[in-house]
Parts: structure tokens; sequence; C-alpha cells
């Protein structure tokens, strides 16, 4: 178990990308650096993505939240990419429908039932519009973090086994 990895470093604004793959690249790459996750996560959270969609229609923005397996993370970590334009990502449970997204929320966690816990927060964060629209909205990384530390529960996801 260990602590959520989440400051500035995994906050991307700007991202400029032309399809589901080229954000989940960059995205991806950047906790490779940081050494969060393993060199073998770019190609597992786009195969994963390939397999699950996880875009979803939101209030007032789109989203989508990649994630996959735990054997490819090294520290647990929320990344947040606001995309430049938006790109089409499939829609969660629908394999057939796509999504403008403009917001993703690539999750690298390093046990499963965490993943479910964000997975849980992360649903009521995306029902509040005023959120995902100051999160789209914002420059300033710090305010965002503030506002993703604010809304979710972390003490609650570093507590569980």
């Amino acid at each position: 178990m260990s602590e959520i990895y989440f400051n500035e470093s995994v906050i991307l604004l700007g991202v400029e990308a032309n399809s589901k793959e080229d954000v989940l690249e960059v995205m991806s790459r950047n906790l490779v650096e940081q050494k969060l996750v393993k060199e073998t996560f770019p190609p597992a959270i786009i195969a994963r993505e390939e397999e699950y969609a996880t875009g979803l229609p939101t209030a007032g923005v789109a989203v989508a939240i990649p994630h996959t397996d735990v054997e490819h993370v090294n520290r647990k970590t929320i990344s947040v990419g606001v995309l430049k334009n938006t790109v089409d990502f499939g829609v969660m449970g629908d394999d057939k429908e796509t999504i403008p997204v403009q917001i993703v929320f690539l999750l690298a966690m390093d046990e499963a039932h965490s993943q479910l816990s964000l997975l849980q927060q992360l649903m009521k964060v995306f029902q509040n519009e005023d959120v995902l629209l100051s999160i789209l909205n914002d420059q300033n990384k710090t305010s965002i973090r503030d506002l993703m530390e604010e809304k979710l529960d972390f003490g609650a996801l570093e507590g569980e086994k």
C-alpha cells in the first residue's frame, strides 16, 4: 500500500493530440519518466482502452478514465490531462459510440481494490459540472490539484488494503 502520488507534475494542461492513443501515450510517458509506472504501462493502457472504453458523457465536459492492470504500476498515481481540443474516446459500456473528451483522468493504481474506490469517488466529481468546468478552464496546476484534493478523499484511499 502506498500513498497516492498527485501533484502538479502529473497534471498536464493543453495536451495536443489527434487521437486517444496520442493522449494516452503522452500522459503515460510522463508517468514512465517519473518512474511512477513501468515501461509496460503505455502499451497496456492503450490496449485496455481498446478493449474496455472509458469515455463518459458527463454534464458540460466529457471525460475519460483510462486505467489498466496493477502489475504495470510502481506507485499509485492519478494524472489529469486537459486536452487542447477534444479527442474521441469510446463510450464506457457501448463499443459502438464515441464521445468527444476534453479531460482525461489517467489512473495508475497498485491495488485493484483502490482502483474501484477511486472510480466511485471520481463518479461523484463527474456529476458536478462546475468542478469539471473549473478544471477545464483553470490554467493553474496548483489550484487544480487543490480542487481535486478537496473533492477526492485521498485519506480513505490510502487506508485501504
